[in-house]
């Protein structure tokens, strides 16, 4: 078995609850954090540690705390990005339901480390009985001195508060967050001013991902030093995947960054080979916006190298025949599949999530869902191929946050490794004359 620093109590009857968690060690990072290191010092170990942000950009952490200004007299923050809305993703959920203290005991420690007096859980509208279970850790928390006034007999003081959205795809975007929990629309901020300048209301302000903040429970248990030991490269330490599609053994999976893309998909301690032992045919390998990769390139790089659940080696080749690890998001798909159709539905999605700020992706996300629409309904050209192309490409690079391009590549990728698919489907897709569906199909 591979080694976990998160879920490695996930097991434990009742590990969501206090007590338990406490007896199995929790809350140690905030007692050595308060008790024997400086805020400089915890920053440090992060640095050290390598961790890189796990909500799917991967940027270093430390390095993004170490951005954060510092002015005298202006209160800083640290907001948790739990808005998991990524297709495919569900990691910090499973973690968050499991084991809710762990996240707390990542606040608080990240908190004193950044010099945050008030932090933020800002979690996603569907997960509001998520929110009730964090909520209940946060109380049993604060009735056992880990938050509020001068925790641990130190000068340190915190609260934390859990904040519900309503669910919007766009507020996983940090400045989009950021506007949200100001009590706004939710649309993405032109930077700079970076959120490490000017954040929430105006504030220094870092916003980390769910898995990002627990993480910081082991490094500072166990030194950076020894976390940067388990993984490979620049790409340390352990990561949730959310495993999902056609394989035999779905779920969540803490891995060892480094191990093999072919023995994730196959070992039985992994994923269990695919369903019913069809074909693999693709996968999609960090969440519905990375670029999808075919069996071929999902295995062995271009080079032929065995592919590795790491940053660089999934990224290996750039979009030409790699793509990103992400969110961890993990989606297989069988010979049965249709690339197409499978295109479709995520295009669909980020046609409907677009919060409509930047006219590229406003009107290129409408434009892609509907000629998607056309060739499935059968009435699709071989030029329109061309078209979803020539679309996507006015998209990617063009607009304020990267919505625009979470949409544009998968259909980038689809073409790119699956073009023939495209144009059979044109070819060979019957005709489909729904008298429901006229007044949508006239657009064409």
């Amino acid at each position: 078995m591979g080694k976990k620093l998160l879920l490695n109590n996930d097991h434990i009857p009742g590990i969501n609850t206090y007590e338990v968690y406490r007896k199995n060690g929790g809350y140690a990072s905030v007692e050595k954090a308060i008790k024997t290191m400086t805020p400089e010092a915890i920053v440090e170990e992060v640095k050290k540690s390598g961790l890189r942000g796990r909500g799917g950009a991967g940027f270093p952490t430390g390095m993004k705390w170490s951005f954060l200004a510092k002015p005298e007299g202006v209160a800083r923050y640290i907001v948790c990005n739990a808005d998991e809305s990524e297709p495919g993703t569900f990691k910090d959920r499973y973690l968050m339901e499991r084991i809710p203290h762990l996240l707390i005991e990542g606040m608080i420690t990240s908190s004193f480390a950044l010099g945050a007096n008030t932090s933020y859980i800002y979690i996603r509208g569907e997960y509001f009985y998520v929110a009730r279970i964090l909520e209940q850790a946060i109380d049993e928390a604060y009735a056992n001195g880990w938050l509020g006034k001068n925790i641990l007999g130190s000068d340190y003081s915190l609260d934390l508060y859990v904040q519900v959205g309503a669910g919007a795809y766009i507020c996983g975007e940090e400045t989009a967050l950021l506007e949200s929990l100001e009590g706004k629309r939710g649309n993405p901020r032109i930077k700079p001013p970076f959120p490490a300048i000017a954040g929430l209301y105006g504030c220094p302000t870092v916003v980390n991902n769910v898995e990002t903040i627990a993480a910081v429970v082991p490094i500072i248990n166990n030194g950076g030093d020894e976390y940067a030991k388990v993984g490979i490269g620049k790409s340390t330490g352990t990561k949730l995947i959310s495993a999902s599609g056609h394989i035999n053994k779905p779920g969540v999976y803490e891995i060892e960054m480094g191990i093999t893309v072919e023995d994730f998909i196959y070992s039985d301690e992994w994923c269990g080979g695919i369903k019913n032992g069809k074909k693999l045919k693709a996968v999609v390998a960090g969440g519905s916006s990375v670029p999808i990769l075919p069996a071929d390139l999902i295995l062995k790089t271009a080079n032929g190298e065995p592919r590795l659940m790491s940053y660089e080696s999934l990224a290996d080749g750039g979009f030409a025949t790699g793509t990103m690890l992400g969110s961890g998001g993990f989606i297989v798909m069988d010979e049965t599949t249709s690339i197409v159709k499978n295109l479709w539905n995520f295009t669909r999605f980020y046609h409907h999530e677009s919060c409509g700020q930047c006219s590229p992706c406003r009107e290129g996300t409408g434009w892609m869902e509907k000629v998607l629409h056309k060739i499935i309904d059968g009435h699709g050209s071989l030029s329109d191929v061309d078209l979803l192309w020539d679309i996507q490409s006015k998209i990617e690079g063009k607009t304020i946050c990267p919505l625009g391009d979470a949409a544009a590549w998968p259909v980038a990728s689809a073409i790119r490794h699956f073009r023939a698919e495209f144009e059979d489907h044109v070819r060979n897709s019957k005709k489909v004359i729904d008298p429901k569906r006229l007044v949508s199909n006239a657009v064409y």
